[in-house]
């Protein structure tokens, strides 16, 4: 009731029509520092009150399998394109059509079918420790399962969701069998048995642990501007940022991305949120203070993600690294790895 009478406050001081004194329900998988700014500049441009419920992705997407169609939920916003696809194969979400949408946003970062959107980019890419490794020694995720590089690389465990859909990714550019060689490659070369998220492989190769860290660039940036966290800074310092397959398909990117519920009560509200998320205000704010990359062209960068210069992206379209990931999980099993 305070939250209603707020949103009439607020949307009679800025001149918005009563129709538009309504509100939008999100489960976000982004924790609330990393989204709310940009809700709030939602509501205060629409009238429309954002009520947001943050928890993990996965038990997001139990929370909405367990409540059905009593679900108050009418948006989820989480992360990698896999997990969209699950919500999607899951019946969680319902197909809209968005001309702003289509616009805004390239056919690769969308489901073809109209279920999720992606809303900011990041790159999982190849780190190295400067001084140990001259990175005209790799160009290639393919390279990562050469010999060369055997006890000197650094990455998380396979249930992690952003490795199945590099895995995926893999297996749309060179077939299950070759991808799944690559991976045993990879086994062979890792210099200690996966675990941590992706700064623990940015520490351990920083600590000396390894050569290589195969991570989301998003968390190098976070680990640089760490104020109050030198030891963080430290190690982020030791890294430098490389673009596999430039001669080729391009550096293998995901989404963090959205989807209206099947459930949805509020669902003209929850169009025009996936619209403003994918407008370019929200996008600047996502580029310069999340430090991911924009879905959109034509938008600024943090000086961060400037500074490691620009890159070609693989064009694959995300809803494929869906459809691949059981098939990459398969393999990443028989390749043994943890």
């Amino acid at each position: 009731m305070v939250t209603r009478l707020f949103t009439l406050v607020l949307a009679a001081a800025l001149g918005v029509t009563p129709a538009l004194a309504a509100e939008v329900n999100l489960y976000s998988a982004r924790k609330e520092n990393l989204i709310k700014p940009i809700l709030d500049r939602f509501t205060a441009q629409t009238g429309i009150a954002v009520n947001l419920v943050t928890g993990s992705a996965d038990a997001l997407l139990k929370r909405l399998e367990s409540e059905g169609q009593n679900s108050p939920a009418d948006v989820l916003l989480t992360v990698d394109a896999g997990r969209l696809h699950r919500a999607k194969a899951s019946g969680l979400l319902q197909p809209i059509r968005s001309t702003a949408l289509e616009q805004r946003v390239p056919a690769s970062y969308r489901d073809p079918d109209g279920y999720w959107v992606g809303l900011s980019l990041r790159a999982r890419t190849i780190l190295y420790v400067q001084g140990k490794v001259d990175p005209r020694e790799i160009t290639s995720y393919e390279d990562l399962a050469l010999p060369k590089w055997r006890k000197r690389i650094c990455i998380r465990s396979s249930d992690n969701i952003y490795n199945q859909s590099l895995v995926a990714s893999m297996i749309a550019a060179d077939g299950e069998q070759a991808a799944e060689s690559w991976a045993r490659g990879l086994v062979a070369n890792l210099a200690r048995p996966p675990k941590g998220g992706d700064r623990d492989q940015i520490k351990a190769a920083a600590a000396g642990q390894c050569d290589l860290a195969i991570v989301n660039t998003y968390y190098l940036a976070q680990m640089i501007h760490a104020d109050g966290d030198p030891a963080q800074q430290a190690a982020a310092a030791k890294m430098g940022v490389l673009w596999p397959n430039q001669n080729g398909r391009g550096t293998h990117v995901n989404v963090s991305g959205a989807g209206v519920t099947k459930a949805a009560k509020n669902r003209d509200n929850a169009v025009r949120l996936l619209e403003f998320l994918a407008g370019r205000e929200a996008q600047e704010w996502y580029a310069q203070t999340n430090h991911e990359y924009p879905v959109g062209e034509g938008i600024a960068v943090s000086a961060t993600l400037r500074a490691w210069g620009e890159f070609k992206a693989d064009a694959l379209n995300l809803a494929v690294l869906g459809e691949n990931n059981a098939g990459a999980l398969r393999l990443m099993d028989r390749a043994g790895w943890k």
